[in-house]
């Protein structure tokens, strides 16, 4: 495969066939020499990552959204080492969160400006968190994630988000669904959590751990020190949430009362029945018993801007 030839990504919201035809103008504008693929279904995605990978390409660049991106980083962490090294991942944000994007200036509406800096393959390693744990089958799993992973509450939204947009199909009121029926919903969850020195044994409301900004949980975290931003949320009357909420969208999270943040390398947790597990806005199986996640150090590079 030529050095310079990108391997594209492509997972459409919707039909798509607009944005394609935008991307690939872009493209040929800048004479960037390319092949593209287009997944049909979420489950597609790592199935042509992995056929990117096999062909040798260099550069793989992913249009689409933050559960696209954890697929790529999943493919990229099963190869070798040596592989994963001649390998630089790009992105250019195309789903409906697009939140680890965002945090390097990656911004939707601009493919002319993103197509620019990827052109000039500033590479930056990041690092990648994993968390481990066994399924209901007695297996051991596990998933990494560039972004976060959320526990309790905000992985109840997933679900009911999900749940929603399966029988109302739109994504918008999906959202706006599940955000009301959260609101009727469990708020509390029993867990029992290690990190560091610390211990916490508590009903909590959810718990957000990043190797990234955590769609506004963890906004100190860098996704390149090696280290993992925890935040736990302790029961919260319903004001506090509206009001959690907007701390949330102004970028305030840390500052609301009930929000207790830490830094380590690794959180055990012991306990947490009942509570669902989602890994870069995408649930997975539910562990049975206990987990850990952890953080690796610098193994993805990841194209940044200039």
């Amino acid at each position: 495969m030529e050095e310079q030839r990108w391997g594209i990504l492509y997972c459409p919201k919707g039909r798509g066939s607009k944005q394609r035809e935008k991307i690939q103008r872009v493209l040929d504008e800048r004479q960037v020499q390319y092949d593209f693929v287009q997944s049909e279904s979420s489950d597609s995605v790592e199935r042509l990552m992995t056929m990117l990978i096999r062909n040798g390409y260099r550069t793989i660049v992913v249009m689409g959204g933050d559960s696209a991106l954890n697929d790529a980083v999943n493919c990229l962490m099963h190869e070798e080492k040596q592989v994963r090294d001649r390998i630089a991942l790009g992105v250019i944000p195309n789903g409906v969160i697009n939140d680890f994007a965002r945090y390097w200036d990656f911004k939707e509406g601009d493919l002319e400006q993103t197509v620019d800096w990827l052109v000039k393959r500033r590479v930056r390693t990041v690092d990648v968190g994993c968390i481990r744990y066994t399924d209901k089958r007695g297996e051991a799993q596990h998933r990494y994630f560039l972004n976060c992973v959320n526990i309790g509450l905000i992985a109840d939204v997933m679900n009911l988000r999900r749940q929603a947009r399966s029988l109302l199909g739109s994504r918008l009121l999906s959202f706006v669904v599940s955000i009301f029926l959260m609101i009727f919903h469990r708020m509390e969850y029993k867990m029992h959590i290690k990190l560091n020195a610390d211990e916490v044994n508590r009903k909590v409301m959810t718990v957000c751990i990043g190797s990234g900004p955590g769609y506004g949980q963890t906004p100190s975290a860098v996704p390149y020190n090696g280290m993992l931003d925890v935040s736990i949320i302790y029961h919260a009357e319903i004001v506090q949430v509206l009001a959690g909420m907007w701390l949330l969208i102004t970028g305030r999270f840390l500052n609301h009362r009930s929000v207790h943040p830490y830094r380590t390398r690794e959180v055990v947790v012991e306990d947490a029945k009942h509570a669902l597990v989602g890994v870069d806005g995408r649930l997975i199986d539910t562990p049975v018993g206990s987990y850990r996640i952890t953080i690796e150090q610098e193994v993805v590079n990841f194209l940044i801007p200039d």
